[in-house]
C-alpha cells in the first residue's frame, strides 16, 4: 500500500539533516551536470538554513586518475576520465556556494562511493549527536541518495526524504524511486515536502 507524509510524532533535536552531494561537479556544466540541482537548490538551501548546526553535507570525490579503483570502480573511472580530479577544474568537488556558506556549524564528510557508510567517519558523528532521525536531500535521487537511504534504513534510522528537495538527471528513475520509498519502505522511509518537514522540526 502506497504511504506518503511524516508519522504524528515531532522531528527532535536528535534528527540530523544529511544533504548529499550537493557540489559544483553536478551544479555546473560538466558530464555529470544535473539539470534539477539549480532548481531544487532553494528548498536544499532551507532546510540546511533552518538547523545548520544539525546539518551534515556529503561530498563524493572522484578519483585521482583513470585506472585507480578496484573491480568495477576501475572500469568505472576510466569510462569517465573526464570526472577525475586530474581533469577537473580546481575546487569542482566543493559544495555549491550558498551551501559551503553554511559551513561551520554545518560539517562535510566526504567520500569516496555512492554510499557514505563505508568510512566510519558518518556514524561516528551521528552517534557523537546521539542522532536517531535522518532527513536525507540532494542528489542524485537514484544513485547516492539511494545508497545513503538504504544504508540508513538498514542502521535502524527513522528515514525522513524531502520529495521537493531531492534532484536527478533522469524523471523517469527519479519518479522510480519515490514510487519505490512509499510502496515498499513505507514502515522505513517517510516522505513529505520540505515545508512539511520544516513544520515537524524543531
Amino acid at each position: 500500500m502506497s504511504q506518503q507524509g511524516l508519522r504524528d510524532e515531532p522531528l527532535t533535536e536528535r534528527c540530523v539533516h544529511l544533504c548529499v552531494d550537493m557540489q559544483r561537479l553536478f551544479a555546473e556544466p560538466t558530464e555529470w551536470h544535473t539539470p534539477w540541482m539549480e532548481r531544487v537548490l532553494p528548498v536544499v538551501e532551507r532546510l540546511a538554513a533552518a538547523w545548520p548546526e544539525r546539518t551534515i553535507f556529503t561530498r563524493f570525490i572522484p578519483a585521482r586518475r583513470p585506472g585507480e579503483g578496484h573491480g568495477t570502480w576501475r572500469r568505472y573511472w576510466e569510462r569517465w576520465a573526464s570526472m577525475t580530479l586530474e581533469a577537473l577544474p580546481p575546487g569542482m568537488t566543493d559544495l555549491v556556494p550558498s551551501l559551503a556558506r553554511l559551513v561551520p556549524p554545518a560539517e562535510v564528510v566526504d567520500k569516496r562511493h555512492y554510499s557514505p557508510w563505508l568510512d566510519p567517519a558518518l556514524d561516528e558523528r551521528l552517534r557523537a549527536r546521539n542522532a536517531e532521525a535522518l532527513i536525507v536531500s540532494g542528489a542524485e535521487t537514484d544513485v547516492c541518495v539511494l545508497a545513503t537511504v538504504l544504508g540508513a534504513v538498514d542502521r535502524g534510522y527513522r528515514v525522513v526524504v524531502p520529495t521537493d528537495a531531492l534532484c536527478s538527471s533522469s524523471d523517469r528513475t527519479h519518479d522510480a524511486l519515490l514510487t519505490l520509498y512509499r510502496e515498499r519502505y513505507g514502515q522505513q522511509v517517510e516522505t513529505a515536502t520540505a515545508e512539511e518537514i520544516l513544520h515537524a522540526w524543531r
